[in-house]
């Protein structure tokens, strides 16, 4: 690592405007982007990776703040679990939310606790009135501690559950009225459930009120023969470009992240699936112009 990181104390105390598409921050190439300032307009942050107070990798992030804005991704809210909201893990977001001014905190629609055990896959629960209930109760709680709405992001699956008696699509899209919460929509995640379990990705889309999506995640995903699996391993495949093409129909100009975060490439590589959906929003914009 260069001296790029000497004296980073951040200085940068407003949240920032988010546009265009960005990528997902990764460790491999934190030391590239220090180093060249490439043209990306801003990155997602998995915030549970700088916690820790202090030493290299708070560094990282101060330097990294400093030079681009921000948004946090977390895993650890837990917002369907029972297990009650681990008050230190959100009193550590709100802190790192204080100290860097991401843009918006986002999570996922899954349980990843129970008792003592933390699990490291986002799992998935059934959809029914009672969870509905449930699930919207806690993402009050986590915007109460946080003092911000938050984002929450429809995960893949890989199982159905006999007692769902709403679909997932109806269940988000009732839940982010109840919870007054925004939409991190998944396309990816998307196509592979809908493969999964053999249902269609665009009627799922219009289920979604697609006003309430603040944040689209492209990735790719790994073919494993009898199901796909959200591995962010891949290139974004042509299904998922087609179903951001039928989003930005509705909502064109949508903050989007390119996320890779396995079999990680280099960063010229995952910006050049950004530059594809920079090239499609464009293209959108055009043919609305020319309407």
């Amino acid at each position: 690592m260069t001296g790029s990181l000497s004296g980073a104390a951040l200085t940068v105390k407003t949240a920032p405007d988010i546009t265009g598409v960005g990528l997902g921050l990764r460790e491999k190439h934190i030391e590239e982007i220090l180093q060249t300032s490439p043209a990306i307009p801003w990155f997602e942050v998995l915030a549970d990776n700088f916690i820790a107070r202090g030493g290299f990798v708070p560094a990282q992030l101060s330097a990294i703040r400093e030079k681009y804005p921000i948004t946090f991704h977390c895993v650890g809210m837990s917002l369907a679990g029972v297990t009650p909201l681990d008050a230190e893990y959100l009193s550590n977001i709100k802190r790192l939310a204080e100290d860097f001014q991401p843009a918006w905190i986002s999570d996922h629609l899954c349980f990843t606790q129970h008792g003592q055990h933390h699990f490291h896959d986002l799992l998935p629960f059934p959809y029914t009135e009672k969870t509905l209930k449930h699930v919207s109760e806690r993402i009050l709680q986590v915007q109460d501690v946080l003092g911000r709405r938050i984002l929450v992001e429809n995960v893949s699956s890989y199982l159905e559950f006999e007692e769902s008696d709403l679909s997932e699509a109806q269940f988000i899209a009732e839940l982010l009225t109840i919870s007054d919460c925004d939409l991190l929509l998944d396309l990816n995640n998307i196509h592979v459930s809908a493969q999964n379990h053999a249902f269609n990705a665009i009627d799922y889309l219009a289920l979604m009120p697609l006003e309430r999506v603040k944040e689209v995640h492209l990735a790719g995903f790994d073919d494993r023969g009898d199901y796909l699996l959200d591995a962010h391993n891949n290139p974004v495949s042509q299904p998922v470009w087609e179903l951001y093409q039928y989003v930005l129909g509705h909502v064109a100009d949508i903050p989007t992240l390119i996320e890779w975060a396995n079999d990680i490439p280099p960063l010229s590589m995952v910006m050049a699936e950004a530059n594809k959906a920079e090239c499609l929003i464009e293209t959108t914009f055009l043919a609305k112009g020319a309407v």
